[in-house]
């Protein structure tokens, strides 16, 4: 099934719909969530985004995976592996499994050990588009540009983002910061 790349305007539920999520995740995984981050571009105010809440949970090391796979199934997610994205472990939701049949936003859920380099590259990247507007609105202009031109090439889309991506990372040795 192809899916239509879509880049909306700022929505300003996204961090509650973040808040909702996290509180959930938090419950089941209580102590071995250190911490849950909104990560992305929907965790920058203002910055248009593919509606999809990106979280990022916090554990102290791969040991615990395991029990956080366990824990996560209570609600309904599918531990789907790092993708080939070293220190970052995806996880799918397709049906509530919590009694409540109630739908929850569109969301990507990955879990990272704390001393992850991808965890670090999502935090810093967010953190400079949040504090960098200019450099947010270039990124907004280059998301739709790509999103018109590979609507349904995720790949594409990525891919042209990379450089952007990165030119950021670099910045002010913002790469070498976590």
């Amino acid at each position: 099934m192809t899916r239509t790349i879509e880049i909306v305007d700022y929505d300003p539920a996204w961090p509650d719909a973040f808040t909702g999520i996290s509180q959930a995740v938090a419950a089941a995984l209580g102590p071995l969530a250190l911490r849950i981050e909104h990560v992305g571009s929907t965790a920058v105010p203002g910055l248009g985004a593919k509606p999809i809440i990106d979280i990022d949970v916090v554990i102290e090391s791969p040991r615990v995976l395991p029990l956080v796979v366990e824990a996560l199934s209570t609600l309904g997610y599918t531990h789907e592996g790092d993708g080939g994205i070293s220190g970052r472990e995806a996880f799918r939701r397709e049906v509530p499994a919590d009694g409540s049949r109630q739908a929850w936003p569109t969301h990507h859920l990955y879990v990272c050990p704390r001393d992850s380099e991808e965890l670090g590259r999502h935090l810093r990247f967010r953190d400079y588009l949040r504090s960098h507007p200019e450099a947010a609105a270039r990124y907004e202009a280059l998301k739709r540009d790509l999103a018109h031109r590979y609507a349904n090439d995720i790949d594409a889309y990525i891919e042209g983002k990379s450089a952007f991506v990165e030119r950021i990372l670099a910045v002010d040795g913002c790469e070498a910061r976590g």
